[in-house]
C-alpha cells in the first residue's frame, strides 16, 4: 500500500519505521525539506520527499505534526492522493505548545478541527500510544495482553482501511465510533496512554468526560 507520512517526529518516525518494515511503499515529508530526512530514509527505505509531493498517489496519508501546525499545511495537499484516500490524524492539542485554538476550546473535537482544516474526512488513531510502544509492542493477533487502539471516524471505507492497518501493525483495533466521539481518546481521558486491552479499553472510553482537564486547556 502506498502511504504518505507528514511529520517525522516521534509518532511519524515510528510509523515510517514500522510501515516500511511491513513492506509498504512509504513517502515521508516535513516542513524543513527532504534533506533533513536523509538519515530516516536511509535507515528505513522510505522516500524523503517535499511536502507538496507526500500525498501523491497515496492510499493512506498520516498527519503526524503538532496540532497548531495543521492550519499551515499547503491548501490542496491531498489533491493528488488516490481516490478514497484514508487520512489519519495522530495529533493531540497541547495549548502550551500549539497556542490557543478557539474552536477546540469552544468544544470541537481535535480531529473534527483537523478535518475542517484539511477539507477532508480524517480517522483518529495512534494519538494515545507512546511512540516507543508503537515501535516495540506490536504482537500477533490473539497474543495475551495485546494493546488495543481506538479508531474514530465518519468515513466507513476509510475507517475499514485504518482498522486493518492497526491490526497489521500488531494491535487490536477498536471501532470507537464517529469523529465527534473522538474526544473520548483525547489527552486527559482514562484511555489516553493506558495501553489497554480490547477487554478494558471500551470501559475506559465510556468513562471519559467531554470536559477538558485543566492541564490540557488554554
Amino acid at each position: 500500500m502506498k502511504v504518505g507520512i507528514i511529520g517525522a517526529g516521534n509518532i511519524g518516525g515510528a510509523l515510517t519505521r514500522r510501515l516500511t518494515a511491513l513492506g509498504h511503499d512509504v513517502s515521508v515529508a516535513n516542513s524543513r525539506g527532504p534533506a533533513t530526512l536523509a538519515d530516516l530514509a536511509t535507515q528505513t527505505g522510505a522516500r524523503a520527499v517535499p511536502l507538496a509531493e507526500v500525498a501523491r498517489g497515496a492510499e493512506v496519508v498520516v498527519v503526524a505534526i503538532p496540532e497548531g501546525k495543521v492550519a499551515d499545511l499547503p491548501k490542496g495537499l491531498l489533491d493528488g492522493a488516490a481516490e478514497g484516500v484514508a487520512v489519519i490524524d495522530t495529533g493531540n492539542y497541547y495549548p502550551g505548545r500549539d497556542g490557543r485554538i478557539d474552536a477546540i476550546e469552544d468544544g470541537a473535537t481535535e480531529s473534527r478541527w483537523v478535518s475542517d482544516q484539511l477539507g477532508h474526512p480524517v480517522v483518529k488513531v495512534f494519538n494515545g500510544i507512546y511512540a516507543g510502544h508503537l515501535l516495540e509492542k506490536g504482537v500477533p493477533a490473539g497474543t495475551e495482553g495485546r494493546i488495543a487502539l481506538p479508531v474514530a471516524g465518519d468515513d466507513a471505507a476509510a475507517k475499514a482501511v485504518v482498522l486493518a492497518l492497526v491490526d497489521e501493525l500488531g494491535f487490536d483495533a477498536l471501532d470507537a465510533g464517529g469523529l465527534d466521539e473522538s474526544w473520548r481518546q483525547q489527552p486527559g481521558s482514562p484511555g489516553y496512554g493506558a495501553d489497554a486491552t480490547l477487554d478494558t479499553l471500551p470501559k475506559l472510553l465510556a468513562a471519559a468526560s467531554p470536559d477538558r482537564t485543566p492541564e490540557f486547556s488554554a
